[in-house]
């Protein structure tokens, strides 16, 4: 039976956590909690990122709100490798590490879960081989994953929206619920939605700074999605994109 409008609706309520019981949680378990990012394998070295503290962007908070808009046009230019590095450290860099399997961001996330890993598909990036990367916060760092070797299967996976393969860097942000279920158990999966939307959003501001645009993506070829990273879609999966590049005067 098809789920109805009621059901969706009720998804968006917090009732369903009066129902649970929370001593049942892997956490309350003594399980111990999952680790803060993805391992990388050991033949995959580091693309070490310039340090925030050393990057020059900045504006007022002001002018980015007022500025930000869903961009899918953009000029033929190159994104820099710095500037590159600002747009992750705003959306899921780490602003103080507590332990291996927690760390406070500058975006918030229920109980410091943090469940999402960030994908970039890289067209035109200066002094980044285009290809499929994967950020590392711990480190601050890039991994190549592998070569984008098929034309147009971004696109395709992304409903033929264009604009994915012709911007500089597409971000694709996956998610792990295990992070947020060894907490929360049932009621994970609503938190999860809402914490995507803020990593979003600090996206959107950064690229103000860098004088960028972005245009967030929901809908897209779930199989597909999962399949262009390189996931399994069970236990990690396509969750939320978006498009970045130079603003068109």
């Amino acid at each position: 039976m098809l789920p109805t409008i009621q059901d969706h609706r009720n998804f968006l309520k917090d009732s369903l956590r009066l129902s649970i019981n929370f001593a049942l949680t892997d956490q309350n378990k003594g399980i111990p909690a999952p680790p803060l990012q993805k391992p990388h394998q050991s033949n995959q070295p580091l693309i070490h990122l310039t340090s925030a503290a050393d990057l020059p962007f900045d504006i007022s908070l002001r002018s980015a709100i007022c500025n930000r808009k869903s961009r899918r046009s953009f000029k033929q230019e190159s994104l820099s490798m710095d500037e590159l590095a600002f747009l992750l450290w705003a959306t899921q860099g780490i602003r103080q590490q507590i332990n291996e399997s927690a760390a406070y961001r500058l975006v918030p996330s229920a109980g410091c879960r943090h469940s999402f890993e960030t994908y970039l598909a890289v067209f035109n990036i200066d002094n980044l081989a285009s290809g499929i990367y994967r950020y590392l916060p711990v480190t601050h760092s890039l991994v190549f994953e592998r070569k984008n070797d098929r034309a147009g299967s971004l696109r395709e996976a992304a409903l033929n929206q264009a604009f994915v393969e012709k911007s500089p860097v597409t971000f694709i942000w996956t998610c792990i619920p295990y992070r947020m279920e060894w907490r929360y158990g049932l009621s994970a999966h609503r938190v999860i939605a809402i914490d995507v939307g803020h990593v979003c959003q600090n996206l959107y501001l950064a690229c103000e700074a860098i004088n960028a645009g972005a245009c967030a993506i929901a809908a897209f070829h779930q199989n597909k999605m999962d399949q262009f990273v390189g996931i399994d879609g069970d236990d990690e999966f396509v969750i939320y994109m978006a498009s970045v590049g130079k603003q068109r005067d």
